[in-house]
């Protein structure tokens, strides 16, 4: 056979396979269940014995639950942009809480700008499924900014309620100030279930379309105020409880001021002064029990919530075809929100007045909580189940930020990453199938002053198991261990000078790369 023959012939013979292409219909669900101000704390699979939350619990059995994840601010805003869009809030110049707390004249450093909102011009993870044939919904809190800078115009199909503010505006008991809330002939319940309600309809709906669903409550979030029922239960639990030997409150002081007070002075301080508002030397009381029964409450509402969406998705057929990440936006409020401290302080003159309605809860035995580059701050829950191909029962000590959702939900789904959106984001799919993460270093950057704390404008990074915090009134560092001393209570930056001034050169360097917009002293502001 001539070799022309044997090519008409293999010609007529070879009939190429055309396997389908992927359709929308083959991909995940994929479920972000965001919970505001939850403390890693706050649950009794990370080590709470007061808070009763089972549904967690068990959910964690079924999947990996990280002990070093953390959240790129200790505000909520700045994390929340980091998820959407897989980039450092520095870079984003997305560093605080929208619109954030007011500069003050007695304030030492001119806090540096930031955005008002998330730009239009990124592509947010929402607009990236939604590219891939899904049908989005977000049901509770946004927080990225107002009007044309909602999210209906960052990818999002759904949107309950329309309001976009930091916190559940007229409460979380019926009837709310937020539109969108009614279901016809029903009657409005407590808002977390509500919301769930609504995340509940959303994922029934019969579509032929994958969906991502953002639940992303506005609990746990002050105003502290839970389910009546629940609030009952836990003023029963609580009550026979013997009250603790340790004191129920420490003062914290600012590691930044010229001369910082011991620890010694702050116990002597905290002798000397029982109140909680305008405290001196810009010290601020921090809790150190978890006896809040009404934000006991609001955790367990949280749980049934995540009880009530597990129930949804294995009713429906999805039970091994959803994606389930439990998450939380910064750590838990173990100090009072300043911002509202006037008003606090109106209260505290009322007879009924509770401190339950200022504090939410202790994130021992991690140091402060909200509004602090501490551990408290910063550290939080995440939890991942990642049906047949994740592993069940794990526990990742894999240190992993919210930059990371955005490659790592696109990778589970099998859809195709975007490195040019994602430019600070690492996939963790290997920890999930519990295997080692390459090292890396974890930063932060707040140029602001928070309502939660009297403490500095400051940047951190975290190596290894260090970690360093950089101060912006005088230029103050401190350095931590943190797996010999999780609760930063031992300063090293004096016992390891050359680490210190390792971690600090990378840390400016990462600044600089980034366009980290830097405060100013007032003095140079006149000059």
């Amino acid at each position: 056979m001539n070799a022309r023959l044997f090519l008409m012939i293999f010609a007529m013979l070879w009939v190429p396979v055309v396997l389908p292409s992927p359709g929308p219909d083959t991909h995940p669900n994929v479920i972000l269940f965001l919970v505001d101000d939850m403390g890693w704390s706050d649950l009794g699979v990370y080590g709470s014995d007061i808070y009763e939350t089972p549904n967690i619990d068990e959910f964690a059995s079924k999947g990996v639950r990280f002990t070093s994840a953390y959240a790129a601010g200790h505000v909520c805003s700045p994390t929340r942009a980091s998820l959407m869009t897989g980039k450092y809030p520095a870079r984003l110049q997305l560093t605080d809480w929208l619109p954030g707390r007011a500069s003050r004249d007695t304030d030492a450093v001119i806090t540096a700008p930031k955005a008002a909102a998330l730009a239009l011009s990124e592509r947010t993870i929402a607009e990236a499924f939604k590219a891939h044939g899904y049908r989005t919904g977000i049901f509770g809190k946004w927080h990225l900014g107002d009007g044309e800078y909602g999210p209906t115009n960052q990818g999002f199909d759904v949107h309950v309620p329309q309001w976009n503010g930091c916190c559940p505006r007229g409460g979380y008991h019926p009837p709310y100030s937020m539109s969108g809330l009614t279901i016809e002939g029903r009657e409005d319940e407590y808002l977390t279930d509500r919301l769930t309600d609504f995340a509940v309809e959303f994922i029934r709906e019969e579509s032929g379309k994958p969906y991502f669903l953002y639940l992303s409550h506005f609990s746990v979030h002050d105003p502290i105020q839970g389910r009546e029922d629940l609030v009952a239960k836990y003023k029963e639990k609580l009550s026979g409880k013997a009250a603790q030997s340790e004191p129920a409150f420490i003062l914290e002081g600012n590691p930044d001021d010229p001369e910082p007070l011991t620890t010694g002075q702050l116990d002597a301080l905290l002798q000397t002064h029982d109140g909680h508002f305008g405290l001196p030397n810009r010290t601020v009381k921090i809790k150190q029990t978890q006896d809040n029964v009404e934000f006991a409450a609001m955790v367990e509402s949280v749980d049934e919530s995540l009880g009530r969406i597990l129930g949804a998705v294995k009713a429906n057929g999805g039970a091994d075809d959803t994606i389930i990440v439990f998450y939380s936006d910064n750590g838990g409020m173990s100090a009072a929100n300043g911002g509202g401290w006037g008003k606090m302080k109106a209260k505290a003159k009322a007879k009924n007045f509770s401190l339950d309605a200022a504090y939410a809860t202790s994130n021992l035995p991690l140091r402060a909580g909200k509004g602090w580059l501490f551990e408290g701050g910063i550290r939080v829950p995440l939890i991942v189940h990642w049906p047949k191909a994740g592993a069940e029962g794990v526990i990742s000590d894999s240190p992993v930020t919210s930059t990371d959702f955005y490659p790592t939900l696109l990778e589970m789904a099998g859809l195709p990453t975007a490195p040019e959106q994602h430019v600070d984001g690492v996939s963790f799919t290997d920890a999930l199938r519990s295997k080692p993460l390459e090292p890396r270093s974890l930063f932060w950057h707040f140029p602001h002053y928070s309502n939660h704390g009297q403490q500095s404008p400051a940047g951190a990074i975290r190596s290894g198991a260090y970690k360093l915090l950089e101060y912006f009134e005088n230029g103050t560092t401190q350095l931590f261990n943190l797996n010999d001393d999780p609760g930063e209570q031992v300063d090293l930056v004096d016992l390891e000078p050359e680490r210190a001034a390792g971690l600090l050169a990378e840390l400016h360097a990462w600044r600089a790369s980034v366009g980290a917009a830097m405060p100013t002293r007032r003095n140079m502001e006149s000059d």
